[in-house]
């Protein structure tokens, strides 16, 4: 289908004064203020129900015992689930506060207290630092809130960072997860298929943009075959169940698709939503874009339903 209207309005306005600046021409902090002020937004009067959200930051320890943040969502209705949740902006930006929106509709539409993990960001850190810290935050989620089914979230490279911590724990037998939410993930770090796909550039995030965040993410490209980073290549089987994500105008949408599609391959049970009409990281626009707050009211409404199967 089309681009969504709002959507291609949006795009619109920002090429208003020109071209928008690509991300490799712009310093690691530029980048980031970029990123921060197109998704924290003033919270006004919530009507759907995330103001009725409790939220708390705590310190985990990463594996070298260096104190990390966590921000808890607690819902007001509690049933007995919790989530980690991995922020996207290519494992260099992004942060608690950018992801604030977010964290507070997953809690409250699943019921679920929700820890959001602000792992080390690249290139000050790059791999396997973030994926360790995403681990630590899982195990500390386990931990601290034991007996609950344990959900691993993210989107974009959160979500990617989400599905090496599962593949961690199926290895080392560690942290029971219950189920796996990927939104939108990045799972080919050859980008073929997202160079090859119709929507290279020109939709928020281009194949350029992502180029960029493997250089500094995973400089050596040796270490780029590690199953954890070419997870499009990995062992999938012995997963959990997923929820896998896609938008139609992303770069990412195939390898979206074809994550899917591997996953059920290899046995592991997935509902697979594609997001028609929209753009990567619709799931941070539930309060500007009524298509993109419709599909993930649709993709929560999948876990919610395999959670209550499990």
């Amino acid at each position: 289908m089309p681009l969504d209207r709002i959507l291609r309005n949006l795009l619109r306005w920002r090429s208003v004064d020109g071209p928008q600046v690509p991300l490799r021409d712009l310093t690691v902090e530029e980048s980031r203020r970029r990123y921060r002020a197109a998704a924290i937004r003033p919270r006004t009067a919530e009507r759907d129900g995330t103001d009725r959200v409790t939220v708390a930051d705590e310190k985990i320890d990463a594996d070298d015992s260096t104190p990390l943040r966590c921000r808890v969502y607690t819902p007001e209705t509690d049933r007995g689930r919790v989530v980690t949740y991995l922020h996207g902006g290519g494992w260099v930006l992004g942060d608690l506060d950018t992801h604030d929106r977010a964290c507070r509709l997953v809690a409250e539409r699943l019921g679920a207290v929700v820890v959001s993990v602000d792992y080390r960001r690249a290139p000050e850190h790059p791999h396997p630092v973030p994926l360790r810290d995403s681990i630590a935050g899982a195990r500390w989620t386990s931990r601290v809130f034991r007996d609950r089914v344990h959900v691993l979230a993210g989107d974009s490279a959160g979500a990617a960072l989400a599905l090496g911590v599962a593949l961690h724990a199926r290895d080392h037998d560690d942290v029971p997860i219950a189920a796996q939410l990927l939104l939108y993930p990045p799972v080919d770090p050859s980008l073929h298929l997202a160079s090859a796909g119709p929507h290279a550039e020109g939709y928020l995030l281009s194949v350029d943009d992502m180029a960029w965040h493997y250089d500094l993410y995973v400089p050596d490209h040796d270490q780029r075959r590690d199953p954890a980073v070419d997870l499009l290549n990995a062992d999938l089987s012995g997963l959990p169940p997923a929820v896998v994500a896609t938008a139609e105008f992303d770069p990412l949408c195939a390898e979206g698709d074809a994550l899917a599609a591997k996953l059920r391959e290899q046995g592991v049970s997935v509902r697979h939503v594609p997001g028609p009409g929209l753009v990567h990281g619709y799931f941070l626009m539930h309060d500007l874009v009524p298509a993109a707050a419709a599909r993930g009211e649709l993709v929560l409404a999948e876990l919610d339903s395999m959670l209550d199967h499990i």
